[in-house]
């Protein structure tokens, strides 16, 4: 089985061409998965064409991605996770803000992960114990942040679908919390924008009360490695098995943590 190191050029190489069918092309055909839930004609087109590639390339890794699935070994010691388009909306609206998300995963450990910003010209990598790089560069969350009142905090998307209003509760709450406390909300609509950006000092924070693993396995890599602490709504460590992902620069830590203990009551 190759390592995580192994893999990264296969990785980059795969985000690499995901990004350009991201750039030049039209969402084209929407598919309604669920209540307001779409995929495009070029979600699935990245996730064919990445699966593929990798699987070819490293046939011994196991593949889960957002639209189709699971392929490859069952059994398989590392998994690839893909989301295709991740903030397939901001890309059906024309926003920038979307992201090709690839994390590799062992056991439930996120150990690689390599986003690319397609509309942005930014792409973030890391693989386990050899830091996190944008554009070769090395990076580290924020370390000047030292209370609530002055960081910028991204929220995960609002639920949709059955039970959305009452998985919202919990939300709302969240939200007028940290609405009273810090100095900005941001909702970019991309949990990759959102770890990568804590990741590279340009947020304090992340707080998604979701934890899909094609939607967060590339950028808990890539924040953990910053220098981001990763953790639950309850403060528990992260792993892919977490309902949650809240991810923050240290400093922060404990403040943001009281804050969100308070969200149940």
């Amino acid at each position: 089985m190759p390592t995580p190191e192994e893999l990264l050029p296969i990785a980059l190489e795969a985000v690499a061409r995901a990004s350009e069918v991201v750039r030049n092309r039209a969402p084209g055909t929407v598919t309604a998965k669920g209540d307001r839930d779409p995929a495009t004609e070029v979600d699935y087109a990245v996730e064919r064409a990445v699966r593929e590639f990798l699987l070819a390339e490293a046939p011994e890794v196991g593949f889960l991605g957002e639209e189709d699935g699971r392929f490859g070994a069952d059994d398989a010691e590392l998994v690839w996770a893909l989301d295709p388009v991740d903030g397939t909306v901001n890309f059906m609206h024309g926003v920038p803000l979307c992201a090709v998300s690839l994390g590799l995963v062992r056991g439930d450990r996120s150990v690689l992960g390599v986003i690319d910003l397609p509309f942005l010209g930014l792409r973030y990598s890391a693989v386990d114990g050899l830091g996190a790089y944008r554009d070769g560069d090395r990076i580290a969350a924020a370390r000047d942040a030292d209370r609530l009142a002055d960081a910028v905090v991204a929220l995960g998307d609002y639920a949709v679908g059955a039970d959305a209003s009452q998985k919202n509760v919990e939300r709302l709450r969240t939200t007028e919390l940290l609405a009273a406390s810090v100095q900005r909300i941001r909702m970019f609509g991309s949990a990759a924008v959102d770890l990568v950006w804590v990741a590279d000092g340009r947020i304090a924070a992340t707080v998604m009360q979701t934890n899909l693993p094609w939607d967060t396995a590339a950028g808990v890599a890539v924040a953990r490695e910053a220098g981001a602490v990763i953790v639950d709504l309850d403060g528990n460590s992260h792993t892919t098995r977490s309902a949650s992902t809240v991810a923050v620069t240290p400093t922060l830590l404990d403040e943001l943590m009281a804050l969100l203990r308070r969200r149940r009551g």
